[in-house]
């Protein structure tokens, strides 16, 4: 018996706009020739800082995150983990084309298929179902940065932490702990402690 042929990247990419969006046969078949794939190797960059991020990729494998450097400190912050099956963009920096103050950074060996803002909006020039595409871009990315802003002020370390484990199960076998700890707002140690009541989950 044989065995099924691995999905190609634009077969991913197509489950998913179809998911994500409702797009039509019509609809992809506008943007067939936008779509270009690109690696980005381990601790390599989507978007530098202080850069205009002028696309929107969408991760076949990998994982990436997002951060800032403290400016008196040097210390990372990370704001984001995205991992495959996710688009990825900088959304504030692609609306407005102002430079992006966050770094955005494979943690692994990265593959993904981007299309340019330019090409984006030439496709909602001529396509409502292209226009949905970026409102609920815009609309999940406004829930995510403000389901993380709330999780710190209103969730303890170890809530946060559960929450993480169950949006990214395995994130403990990619991300290394100290990454971990500077999304959850926390030091090691305290990651370590509530690791270890957890019973090292």
């Amino acid at each position: 018996m044989q065995s099924a042929s691995p999905t190609s990247p634009h077969q991913l990419l197509t489950q998913q706009l179809r998911t994500f969006a409702q797009l039509s046969d019509d609809d992809l078949r506008l943007a067939d020739a936008c779509w270009s794939l690109r690696t980005i190797p381990r601790h390599e960059f989507f978007n530098f800082r202080n850069a205009v991020c002028q696309y929107v990729g969408f991760i076949v494998r990998g994982l990436f995150r997002v951060y800032y450097p403290d400016p008196v400190t040097d210390e990372e912050h990370n704001v984001a983990f995205v991992p495959e099956g996710t688009f990825l963009t900088s959304l504030k920096s692609l609306i407005t084309q102002q430079a992006c103050p966050y770094y955005i950074a494979a943690l692994e060996d990265s593959e993904l298929l981007v299309i340019s803002v330019g090409q984006l909006h030439e496709l909602f020039a001529q396509s409502h179902g292209w226009e949905r595409f970026g409102r609920l871009l815009a609309e999940q990315y406004l829930v995510l940065q403000q389901g993380k802003a709330e999780a710190m002020l209103f969730q303890s370390a170890e809530q946060r932490y559960l929450n993480l484990l169950r949006q990214f199960p395995g994130i403990t076998n990619r991300v290394s702990l100290g990454h971990i700890a500077s999304y959850l707002g926390i030091k090691g140690p305290s990651l370590s402690r509530i690791r270890a009541q957890l019973g090292r989950q």
